[in-house]
C-alpha cells in the first residue's frame, strides 16, 4: 500500500491535481461529493484559488472532477493506510502478542505516518498562494517521509521473516550492501527536487545534456550553493551523476557477491539488486527523452520505490548477523505463540 501511495502520488503530481482540495478535513474528506451541489460547492472553492486563476482558468466542472479524483484517491489510500496499519497493532499489542522492542518500532512506524498527512497538507498549503506551485523542498520532504516509512516497514519485515542460521557474508559486502541503501534514499531525494523544480522538462537528452556534459547553466546563481536548490540544470545533472554512481557500485557489488561464498538466498538478493537498478535506468533515460509523459514519470518514480526495495534487502541479506537473525526470530515466535 505504501508502495501504492508513492506511485499515485507520482501521478497526482504529473497531472497537475495536487492543488484541486483546498482543504484539509482527515474524517469528513473520506467522503467523495455525493450531489450535484456538492461538487458545484467545491468547484467554486477551487476557482478562488490562485492556480484557477494563473493555470486552469478555462476548467470546467468536468475537468476540475478529473483532477479532484486524483488527490482525493491519494489522501484516501492515505487514511486506508493508517487504519490497516493501526487497528492490527493495537490487537496485537493489547493481546501481548508484541515484544517490547518490536512495538516501539511499530509505534514509531505510525507516528511517521501521522507526520506525512500533516506534511502532506503543509505541502499543499504551498501551492495556494500567489504562485500556485508548491514548495520543491516541501515536495521533497513528503517524498523522503514515504520512503522512510518504506524502508522502516520493509526491514522490520525482513528482520521478522529471514530464517535463522544462515552464515554470514565476507566483512565489508554488507558495508557496501548498506551504503548502496543510502545512496538510492539520496537519489530519490534528488528525483525530488527535479519533479519539484520540474527539471525533467529540460535537458531531454541522453548521455549529454543539450552536447554538454556540464551544461554551462550549472552555477549560473549566486552565491554557489544556491544551484543545488534551485537550479534545473544543477539539480538534473546531481541526479544524473548519481546515476552513474550507482552505475559503478551495484555491478561492483554483484562481482563481489559472485566471487565470495554466499548463500543462494543471498545471492539472489545481488541479481536482483543489479536487474532493478538496469530497469530503473532505463525507466529514467526513457523518461527523460519522452519529457515526461505521466506514464513513464509514474513509473520512473515507482521504479525508485522498487530499486529501494532490492537495495534494503540486499543490505539485509549480506549485513544481517547471527544475533540479530536469532532476535527476529524470537519476535516472530512471540507473534505466532497464543498468550
Amino acid at each position: 500500500m505504501v508502495f501504492a501511495i508513492v506511485v499515485v502520488g507520482g501521478i497526482t503530481r504529473l497531472t497537475h491535481s495536487g492543488l484541486s482540495i483546498v482543504e484539509w478535513q482527515p474524517l469528513v474528506g473520506a467522503l467523495p461529493p455525493l450531489s450535484h451541489a456538492d461538487w458545484e460547492t467545491l468547484f467554486a472553492k477551487y476557482r478562488e484559488t490562485p492556480e484557477f486563476r494563473l493555470v486552469n482558468f478555462d476548467i470546467d466542472l468536468a475537468g476540475f472532477q478529473r483532477i479532484f479524483w486524483w488527490e482525493w484517491f491519494h489522501r484516501l489510500l492515505g487514511r486506508l493506510i493508517g487504519a490497516v496499519f493501526l487497528l492490527p497493532f493495537l490487537w496485537f499489542l493489547l493481546r501481548g502478542r508484541l515484544g517490547r522492542s518490536l512495538a516501539w518500532q511499530l509505534a514509531g512506524v505510525f507516528l511517521l505516518g501521522a507526520l506525512q498527512g500533516a506534511l502532506g497538507w503543509y505541502m499543499v498549503a504551498s501551492g495556494l498562494v500567489d504562485d500556485p506551485r508548491v514548495s520543491h523542498f516541501r515536495l521533497t520532504a513528503h517524498l523522503g517521509v514515504a520512503l522512510a516509512i518504506f524502508t522502516a516497514e520493509l526491514w522490520i519485515a525482513l528482520r521478522l521473516l529471514v530464517p535463522a542460521g544462515r552464515a554470514g557474508p565476507p566483512p565489508g559486502i554488507g558495508r557496501s550492501a548498506l551504503a548502496i541503501v543510502a545512496v538510492v534514499f539520496v537519489m530519490a531525494l534528488s528525483g525530488g527536487l527535479v519533479a519539484g523544480l520540474r527539471a525533467g522538462y529540460a535537458y531531454n537528452t541522453f548521455p549529454l545534456m543539450n552536447g554538454h556534459f556540464v551544461p554551462p547553466e550549472i552555477l549560473m546563481l549566486e552565491p554557489w550553493w544556491k544551484n543545488f536548490f534551485y537550479n534545473m540544470a544543477t539539480v538534473q545533472f546531481v541526479h544524473r551523476g548519481i546515476a552513474w554512481l550507482l552505475l559503478v557500485l551495484v555491478p561492483l557489488l554483484w562481482w563481489r557477491a559472485l566471487a565470495a561464498p554466499l548463500a543462494p538466498r543471498q545471492r539472489l538478493a545481488c541479481h536482483v539488486l543489479l536487474a532493478v537498478l538496469a530497469l530503473q535506468l532505463t525507466l529514467g533515460i526513457a523518461t527523460l527523452l519522452a519529457a515526461v509523459p505521466v506514464s513513464l514519470g509514474a513509473a520512473h518514480q515507482g521504479g525508485a520505490v522498487l530499486l529501494l526495495a532490492a537495495a534494503i534487502w540486499a543490505a539485509h541479506e549480506l549485513g544481517a548477523k547471527t544475533a540479530t537473525l536469532g532476535q527476529g526470530v524470537r519476535c516472530a515466535s512471540q507473534a505466532a505463540s497464543p498468550v
